[in-house]
């Protein structure tokens, strides 16, 4: 198991960060978080000579305001009743805000980063993308709405090594809440799809979905017998997909199942490369403009060894 006991949540100054500072409220109430850590990076401006020379401590005093605004936003929508939880404001400068976000993860062993999805902002995702992609711990974007509850997960599962870390995750988050006196139901779901040239077999679409869908039950069977369910009630959900990218799929059956969250592994059996960890569904969830959370589960440090060299990329 992986429990989300540290969280680093990333601001940036805009309407996003009063839902990521109440969610990051909800979801230290809602698993075993033991500290918060709110990290804002202000972009390096190239100022002029004259200007520099004229006013020395102008970045400075910039960062120190920065961190005044955000300390009131903190106070304002950050529960402070559970005071077993350490919380952290960090202000910085930078060009590249995901390096110093990476960095700051790795310095502080965070479990989990906390990102946002701007409504309405196209090509947002790209510090998303970053994120995701060498970051060394797991990964949770947050749309802009507001949170009650985590009653419902969906964990999108191929039955990899990955999809097992990630329903492992969900079963810390949902046992927690069992623990706290509410039920968290896990949607196991598996999306298969016919093989392409079905009918050289003489059989049906129908009749070769069936197929599909009996060795996918079977391998469920397998996959759930290796898992500590700790008395978690968990659904397996099957769904045939007629379309090349089960992606829609997922997030379309998210909403019909009123998910509170979509659940997935990093990587998966379609992974991309070793030097960009992020499996071609996954990275297709982040670019859909989606209104349910989605956490992208890694193991901490599982890619630490190539973190130096990926930064500077």
């Amino acid at each position: 198991m992986y429990p989300l006991k540290k969280i680093l949540v990333a601001l940036d100054a805009s309407s996003m960060d009063d839902t990521l500072i109440e969610f990051a409220s909800f979801l230290a109430q809602s698993t075993s978080a033991e500290s918060v850590h709110f990290v804002n990076v202000i972009k390096n401006a190239q100022l002029p000579n004259a200007l520099r020379k004229e006013f020395p401590n102008l970045m400075e005093d910039a960062i120190k305001d920065r961190k005044k605004q955000m300390e009131k936003k903190v106070i304002e929508r950050f529960d402070m009743t559970n005071q077993n939880i350490k919380v952290k404001i960090t202000v910085e400068q930078g060009l590249l805000p995901s390096k110093h976000i990476l960095k700051l993860a790795e310095k502080h062993n965070i479990d989990a980063i906390v990102v946002g999805r701007k409504e309405k902002l196209k090509g947002s995702s790209v510090v998303t993308q970053r994120l995701a992609r060498r970051a060394t711990c797991s990964l949770l974007i947050v749309p802009e709405k507001e949170y009650s509850s985590m009653n419902r997960m969906l964990v999108a599962t191929d039955f990899s090594k990955d999809a097992l870390v990630a329903l492992e995750e969900a079963i810390s988050v949902a046992s927690h809440g069992k623990n706290e006196g509410r039920d968290v139901e896990i949607i196991c779901h598996h999306v298969y799809q016919v093989p392409v040239g079905y009918h050289y077999t003489g059989k049906s679409f129908e009749e070769c979905g069936d197929v599909m869908r009996k060795n996918a039950e079977k391998n469920y069977k397998k996959f759930i017998s290796k898992v500590d369910t700790r008395n978690v009630k968990i659904t397996p959900l099957f769904t045939l997909s007629k379309q090349e990218s089960p992606v829609s799929v997922i997030y379309d059956k998210a909403v019909e199942m009123n998910a509170n969250c979509i659940v997935i592994g990093g990587k998966g059996k379609a992974a991309s490369t070793a030097f960009f960890p992020i499996g071609t569904n996954t990275e297709k969830l982040i670019s859909m403009d989606a209104n349910i959370p989605l956490l992208i589960v890694r193991p901490k440090h599982k890619n630490a060894g190539l973190m130096e060299m990926l930064q500077r990329i």
